[in-house]
């Protein structure tokens, strides 16, 4: 039994849930495993044109600032991307191309390389950089972003994530099936996967 971790590389709250999912785990005797997919496809689906959290000056500005204040809080770097919301399909398919925990560790760099740095995941340099941070070959990493099977499964991803009733991330999935969503839903989903519950004042 594990948490499914469902996350995009271009969404900002999937990076808060990134950079602390595995110290929370562990805490709780809960396995996570990674799985990277698309939202695009699923908004789309949606009636939306881009990310719901762009819809608006607004809440554009206090998304950013929202992030940036809880990325401060709990002390990890945040620069705001130049570029966003950011093609995230090449890193997608490197990530698939992993597995295990040098799937993770990949994803933890890609995405700080993202929103801590400022950088852009479309560029397979960075997608280099984020490979050699986690320890691993970048050429074999970079190779992953077009590899016919990891291409496959990053489409078998999105089509998985609908059967989840997923529609943003982060998402959290239980082995029973429940669905959390959102950075701020990380605790609860973790003890549900514990104990087939909320957590008491949940």
């Amino acid at each position: 039994m594990a948490l499914m971790f469902w996350y995009d590389f271009s969404s900002t709250y999937s990076y808060l849930a990134a950079m602390r999912i595995a110290e929370k785990a562990a805490a709780a005797g809960v396995e996570v495993t990674w799985h990277p997919f698309l939202l695009g496809p699923i908004f789309a689906e949606a009636g939306h044109a881009g990310s719901p959290n762009l819809v608006g000056e607004a809440k554009a500005g206090y998304m950013w600032m929202d992030i940036g204040r809880r990325a401060a809080h709990r002390g990890i770097p945040f620069v705001r991307p130049a570029v966003f919301p950011q093609k995230s399909v090449a890193a997608g398919r490197a990530a698939l191309a992993l597995e295990g925990e040098e799937r993770a560790a990949f994803s933890r760099a890609v995405f700080g390389e993202i929103f801590g740095k400022g950088r852009d995941c479309a560029d397979l340099a960075v997608l280099a950089d984020a490979a050699t941070a986690a320890g691993l070959d970048p050429e074999r990493v970079v190779a992953g972003a077009s590899d016919a099977t990891a291409k496959a499964a990053l489409f078998a991803a999105v089509d998985e994530a609908k059967t989840h009733g997923i529609f943003g991330a982060p998402s959290f999935v239980t082995h029973d099936g429940a669905l959390f969503w959102g950075d701020d839903r990380l605790d609860h989903a973790l003890h549900w996967e514990r104990t087939g519950m909320l957590p008491e004042g949940g």
